[in-house]
């Protein structure tokens, strides 16, 4: 599995069982840069450690502070406002660049939900699907 692979699984598995999503936010509103294809991706982390990692080693985010979000906000809101915009999900990002893979929104919210699905059924509280 390729690094931003693993990461997106990571990503899946830290928010089905923390129901926390992280972004980034200045006095400017939230990040959203276009990837190499043109669209803009909106980053998102599973952890506040993860994004201040981020914000701690690549430039471009040192101005920016970490902004925590319910499950229900990023899946109720956030999720229709992307899509609704053509923006996708950058699932933790990671690296002296912050890159990773840039995903459809609903495609990672289904990817979630079936993750919480799948610790439900197991009976888990989080144990790995």
């Amino acid at each position: 599995m390729s690094q931003a692979g693993s990461q997106a699984w990571a990503f899946y598995r830290e928010v089905a069982r923390s129901g926390i999503v992280w972004t980034t936010r200045d006095e400017g509103g939230f990040p959203a840069p276009p990837n190499p294809y043109g669209r803009r991706a909106q980053p998102f982390w599973s952890s506040r450690k993860r994004v201040e990692k981020i914000i701690e080693s690549v430039p471009t985010y040192a101005h920016f502070e970490p902004y925590k979000l319910t499950w229900t906000e990023f899946a109720q809101k956030w999720v229709p406002n992307l899509t609704r915009t053509k923006m996708l999900v950058g699932v933790n990002w990671t690296g002296k660049r912050a890159v990773g893979f840039d995903l459809e929104p609903v495609g990672v919210k289904r990817s979630i939900e079936a993750v919480m699905s799948e610790i439900e059924r197991s009976g888990a509280n989080g144990a790995s699907p």
